[in-house]
């Protein structure tokens, strides 16, 4: 499952101080497989959720530490990330509104013309709405029809990445079936007999980062949960997922915006 926020179940939190700021962060504790390095790891989530990684003996101290040696990062991370925020408004489905498809930004523009067919197209680098008329319903109207472009573009896209992924899937015996379904908290999820699920929102994003949900969860059909081998087998065929997934994650609350 690739999910679109932080899961991570918090056992302890604390805070600290940086500047005129105050930055609470949670800690999960880990077992250290034995013969694999002991290390604290920090991340800060597009939600402003900052949590630490941490060895289930690691002194709070240690912790305190690791997190200060950090702070200054820590707090640009969130600073950018409560920027994006800021930009993030609830769509009217109107006229100079931003939509975006793999990864490129287009303009929406809605357009009447009583002799047209309703549909929607891209033109110039704008995402052209046509509607047979305008009235009190414009908005809602325009939002199925975007929608409904969304999850046709995104099935016939998934199914190409898919086809030309496979190869590289050595594990997976046949083509496994797959349907676009929306989704709050996850990009992609895959069941306990092959079948992928896929976020039509995901059509938004650049290739390479639906490449990245798709290789996650076809890995899943080979180790269904996130082990040692599951991440082994991920950065084998994609080796530089970590950097796929940050850019997806830096972008989550543009591309679900609705």
């Amino acid at each position: 499952m690739t999910s679109i926020s932080a899961t991570e179940q918090n056992d302890e939190e604390y805070s600290f101080v940086y500047g005129d700021e105050a930055v609470t962060y949670g800690v999960v504790r880990k077992s250290v497989v034995e013969g694999k390095k002991r290390k604290i790891a920090i991340k800060v989530h597009p939600s402003c959720e900052v949590v630490v990684n941490a060895p289930d003996d690691a002194e709070r101290s240690e912790v305190h530490e690791a997190i200060m040696k950090r702070a200054k990062w820590i707090c640009e991370a969130l600073q950018e990330f409560r920027t994006q925020q800021a930009y993030v408004q609830s769509k009217h489905y109107v006229s100079g509104e931003v939509q975006f498809y793999l990864g490129r930004r287009y303009v929406l523009k809605v357009v009447e013309d009583e002799a047209a067919v309703p549909m929607v197209k891209m033109q110039r680098g704008k995402l052209l709405v046509t509607l047979k008329r305008f009235d009190e319903r414009k908005g809602g109207y325009t939002k199925v029809m975007v929608r409904q472009w969304y999850h046709l573009r995104a099935e016939r896209v998934f199914h190409e990445r898919l086809a030309a992924l496979l190869p590289k899937a050595t594990w997976v015996k046949g083509i496994p079936s797959f349907r676009v379904l929306p989704m709050s908290k996850q990009w992609g999820s895959c069941s306990a007999k092959g079948s992928l699920m896929l976020n039509p929102h995901l059509i938004k994003a650049p290739k390479e980062c639906i490449d990245y949900v798709i290789l996650h969860e076809l890995c899943h059909i080979a180790e269904y949960n996130h082990s040692e081998r599951f991440w082994r087998l991920l950065s084998s065929v994609m080796p530089q997922w970590q950097d796929v997934k940050s850019r997806l994650d830096g972008m989550a609350e543009l591309y679900l915006n609705e």
